[in-house]
């Protein structure tokens, strides 16, 4: 089941304070970058863009900002709520539209929207039905569009115990299992690693699946206050530019992506 919104409000101010961190704006810049890569295809033009359980907006007003019309979907108010005025703060307020709703009960205006671009960001660790939420994400996509999926990668769970909480033995206990548990939203989730969610992807009718390891680097430099110094953080983000699409890299990143087209009718 997934959890409840309240979660997700109740940490609003941990939330936010963490993607002003370093590795916040690097999920998001990463993430932005790898996007651009495949959004020149669709042709010319503003985009019709959906953002799935978007939150505040974190994606969405990066989007907006390049003349892209964006509708951000969440069950949690006062995400909702931070989201609208991040975009009013922005001037971009004619650009994002918010909606409250769940992803697997789309409203029929947004379900059948014909969206140039849906993203699923941060979503498939809270559900426990993957290939039925990817269908519901992937339903309001017109044939052609793009499809973003974002997660956290199973296989960077071991590692990332190993170097950061150097505990040998935890991080051979998460070899055996796909359960961890966030405690930003104190929520338990399911891990997943692209290798699982591609198929599925493909299943559902896409093609030209990508794959992108989002923080390959970062989280496993353990000296969090230096990546705080502009230089440091310059040359941490031109690494994980250049090495998000790049193996083997993106198999132990802290996150993984995947683009893809929906295929045509």
């Amino acid at each position: 089941m997934p959890e409840a919104p309240e979660k997700f409000d109740a940490a609003m101010t941990t939330w936010q304070e963490w993607q002003d961190a370093p590795w916040g704006r690097l999920r998001y810049a990463v993430v932005e970058a790898n996007l651009a890569r495949r959004l020149d295809s669709l042709g010319g033009g503003p985009l019709r863009i959906l953002d799935l359980a978007g939150g505040d907006g974190g994606d969405t007003i990066r989007l907006a900002a390049h003349g892209h019309h964006v509708t951000v979907v969440d069950y949690a108010p006062a995400m909702l709520a931070a989201a609208t005025e991040r975009a009013s703060a922005a001037g971009l307020t004619e650009l994002v539209t918010c909606v409250h709703a769940d992803v697997t009960a789309l409203p029929a205006h947004i379900r059948e929207g014909a969206f140039d671009v849906v993203l699923c960001h941060g979503l498939l660790p809270y559900v426990d039905d993957v290939p039925g939420v990817l269908a519901a994400a992937l339903a309001p996509l017109r044939p052609g569009g793009l499809f973003s999926v974002m997660a956290i990668n199973r296989h960077s769970a071991a590692l990332n115990i190993a170097v950061r909480e150097t505990d040998p033995a935890a991080a051979l206990a998460a070899l055996g299992t796909d359960r961890s548990r966030t405690r930003m939203f104190d929520s338990a989730m399911t891990l997943h690693t692209a290798e699982e969610i591609i198929p599925v992807l493909r299943g559902l009718g896409c093609e030209d699946v990508r794959h992108y390891g989002i923080r390959s680097f970062c989280d496993y430099i353990t000296d969090d206050a230096r990546k705080y110094d502009p230089a440091f953080y310059a040359d941490l983000e031109r690494l994980e530019l250049a090495t998000t699409a790049r193996p083997p890299y993106m198999h132990t990143a802290r996150l993984f992506q995947l683009t893809a087209q929906k295929q045509d009718d």
